[in-house]
C-alpha cells in the first residue's frame, strides 16, 4: 500500500542478523499496480511469456502488476578482533617456512555450532582431547572443497611485492566435536627478494557460506653480507684499486 509517484525512489532497508556461520537466500519482491485499480493496456499481451514471472497479466489482456524480483544472499564475516598479527619473518635472499593455525567459530551448522563470537590467528601446539583429525592432506587430495582462501592486500604496490615472494598452502582441518570449532594449519612459504615489511590478511570462505580474516605481518629483515672487499692503500696520494666479479643470476 506504499504510493509511489512519477520518478519517485523508494528506500527498502534490509537488515540481515545471522545466528551461525552459514549463507542465507532470500528474495526481495516488489509487486507495483496502478493506483486506480485499472490495468495497463498492451497490445501484444498474447505474445508475453506466460512463465515470465515478473508480469502479472489480466484477462483481457492488459498488465495488471509489475514485479521486480532481487536475490539477496546473506553472508555472515566474523568480526575481526584486535588480536596480535601472526609474523612471518626472514632474511631477504632467503626462504623460510611457517605454520599457521587459524581458529574457525560457528563453522559447523547444527546443534553443535556456536555463533561466531570471536576469532584469532594463534598457533596453539597444544590440542585439547575432544579435538581430532577430520582430515589430513595426502598427495592428490586437496581440503578446498570445504574452504576457500586467499590472501588480500592493501595496496597494489603491496601485492605486486608479495605475490611472487609468498605461498600459502591449506596442510590439515581439524574439529572440536564439542563446540564445532574449526582448526584450519596453513603452510606459508616465505622467500624475498630484498627488505620489506608488509602487511596481508588471510580471508578463509567457507563452501556453506561465512567469511573469517586474519591477519598476517610478513617482514624480510636485511641479507647476509655477500662478502668483504679488503684495499689496501698503495701510499698517500696514490690510487689503490681491487677488482671483482658480480655475477647475474639472470640474461
Amino acid at each position: 500500500g506504499i504510493a509511489l509517484g512519477p520518478r519517485g525512489r523508494l528506500d527498502i532497508p534490509v537488515l540481515f542478523i545471522p545466528n551461525t556461520m552459514k549463507l542465507y537466500e532470500a528474495q526481495l519482491v516488489i509487486h507495483v499496480v496502478r493506483e486506480n485499480g485499472e490495468n495497463w493496456p498492451y497490445e501484444h499481451a498474447a505474445k508475453l511469456n506466460k512463465d515470465l514471472k515478473s508480469i502479472t497479466v489480466a484477462e483481457n489482456g492488459g498488465i495488471r502488476g509489475i514485479r521486480w524480483i532481487y536475490p539477496i544472499h546473506g553472508i555472515p564475516e566474523a568480526p575481526q578482533q584486535k588480536s596480535v598479527s601472526a609474523v612471518v619473518r626472514c632474511r631477504a635472499r632467503h626462504r623460510v617456512e611457517q605454520r599457521v593455525e587459524v581458529l574457525l567459530t560457528g563453522v559447523v551448522p547444527g546443534a553443535t555450532a556456536v555463533p561466531a563470537g570471536r576469532n584469532a590467528a594463534v598457533v596453539d601446539r597444544n590440542k585439547p582431547v575432544n579435538i581430532q583429525d577430520e582430515v589430513q592432506v595426502t598427495p592428490g587430495f586437496s581440503t578446498t572443497v570445504e574452504f576457500l582462501y586467499e590472501l588480500q592486500y592493501q595496496s597494489d604496490k603491496i601485492k605486486s611485492q608479495l605475490d611472487s615472494s609468498v605461498g600459502i598452502h591449506l596442510m590439515q582441518k581439524v574439529r572440536d566435536t564439542e563446540s564445532g570449532t574449526v582448526t584450519l594449519i596453513f603452510n606459508i612459504v616465505f622467500a624475498p627478494n630484498k627488505p620489506m615489511r608488509n602487511a596481508a590478511t588471510l580471508v578463509v570462505q567457507c563452501a556453506t557460506g561465512g567469511i573469517w580474516k586474519f591477519p598476517l605481518l610478513f617482514i624480510a629483515v636485511e641479507p647476509e653480507v655477500d662478502d668483504v672487499i679488503n684495499i689496501e692503500a698503495a701510499g698517500l696520494n696514490k690510487e689503490a684499486v681491487v677488482g671483482f666479479r658480480l655475477t647475474s643470476q639472470r640474461r
